[in-house]
């Protein structure tokens, strides 16, 4: 239908403008206080969604992750989320573009090519073994290459922890796949029920320690923001405190579990 079509073209366009423009106003007035880690000043209504989401895991995502996992053999799984994967790719080069990263924008181009043919439409991921690994990267990535400040962490509803910068990213993500632009209205729920079955996917594998963190945790607020904050910080290869370097101790809390 042309209204849904074009109201998706409005968002499309503004919502990056958006989503950067409130990142300056938000990032602006967010810095971590001496001898913090990181800027928390929404800390009572995070606190507040993070029992939300908590709550939503109990209720919903782990068990159904519990039950996709164990029904659905790991090949089939795995494959579903090689498809999902290679759907993020276009956006991930347009992000390898956008930070100058002439690398990392042909590496994840000529994964999806590769993939998208010769794997099955992202079945498979023949272009691992043909030397081109998976270079992750997404506009929150692109916005700390710019010179945009991490901002105040966030509990976002559903998605989990995040930071003002990154939850920003993951907005402007959405926007700009040219995988959403350009393809079908109809191809939607498609993309989403691939996204979903990923997130369950990942919910399984890394079982231990989510639950590990949200239910055996004395504070699985404090944990769930230290953990993330870590490993983000470590994925834009800054130290614990946030500087340019890696001189801190790290460890990957969602290394996977079944890698060899």
């Amino acid at each position: 239908m042309p209204a849904p079509k074009f109201l998706r073209s409005v968002v499309a366009r503004f919502a990056p403008l958006f989503a950067v423009g409130a990142l300056g106003f938000l990032g602006a007035c967010a810095s971590p206080e001496p001898g913090q880690l990181v800027a928390d000043p929404y800390e009572k209504v995070n606190r507040n969604l993070h029992e939300l989401n908590k709550g939503t895991d109990t209720a919903f995502v782990r068990p159904a992750a519990m039950t996709y996992g164990t029904i659905v053999p790991n090949p089939v799984r795995q494959g579903v989320s090689n498809v999902a994967d290679n759907l993020t790719l276009p956006s991930e080069v347009l992000n390898g573009l956008l930070q100058a990263d002439g690398k990392l924008a042909l590496n994840n181009g000529f994964r999806f090519v590769i993939n998208s043919t010769f794997g099955l439409a992202g079945l498979l991921d023949p272009a691992t073994k043909m030397g081109l690994p998976d270079m992750d990267t997404d506009f929150g990535e692109t916005l700390h290459v710019w010179g945009f400040k991490e901002g105040a962490y966030l509990s976002v509803p559903l998605l989990g922890p995040s930071t003002e910068r990154d939850f920003a990213g993951t907005v402007v993500d959405a926007a700009i796949n040219p995988v959403t632009l350009f393809t079908p209205l109809y191809y939607t729920a498609a993309r989403r029920g691939l996204n979903a079955a990923e997130l369950l996917d990942d919910r399984y594998r890394y079982d231990e320690t989510i639950s590990s963190t949200l239910y055996d945790s004395a504070d699985s607020y404090a944990q769930s923001r230290l953990l993330y904050i870590q490993n983000r910080r470590f994925e834009l290869g800054q130290s614990a405190s946030g500087s340019d370097s890696q001189d801190d101790f790290y460890f990957d809390p969602y290394e996977d579990p079944y890698a060899e």
